[in-house]
């Protein structure tokens, strides 16, 4: 194999790594832990004039306590809409809407859902290190 081949498949083999961590870090930011964050929403589909949008491109969102969440919309009629989002997904939290912005008030967590969130972090773990042996794998393949 010439010596430019087996540098293109090492250069292959680093993105594609780099990508399967990338995507297992992303994966952990998605956990809900106790403490409020924004990207725990910000991929939120809104239903906006018709369209569906993330929830990021329609409101600003700031954390004024470790356990709240503050979304502010860009524009007051979209307040219903992301109200909707957040009761269709899977978050298991009640915004609060005052009409002007929607709070977020997120529970500590119980010793239940701390086990729950380790089984999860484990296996979201696994599913990288698989990722990775296997673009390690299909490199190996490709030097032999």
């Amino acid at each position: 194999m010439e010596p430019s081949s087996v540098q293109e498949v090492v250069s292959q083999t680093e993105e594609k790594m780099s990508r399967a961590v990338a995507h297992a870090v992303s994966e952990f930011s998605n956990f809900r832990t106790g403490r409020a964050s924004s990207v725990l929403v910000e991929k939120l589909l809104v239903d906006y004039y018709g369209s569906e949008v993330p929830m990021v491109q329609v409101a600003s969102f700031s954390v004024p306590e470790a356990r709240t969440l503050v979304i502010s919309p860009y524009d007051k009629n979209a307040l219903k809409a992301i109200e909707k989002a957040i009761l269709g997904s899977d978050l298991g939290i009640n915004p609060s809407n005052d009409g002007t912005v929607i709070r977020l008030a997120f529970p500590q967590l119980t010793e239940e859902r701390r086990k729950e969130l380790v089984k999860l972090v484990r296996q979201k773990a696994e599913e990288g290190r698989v990722a990775v042996r296997k673009v390690r794998r299909t490199a190996r393949h490709a030097l032999e």
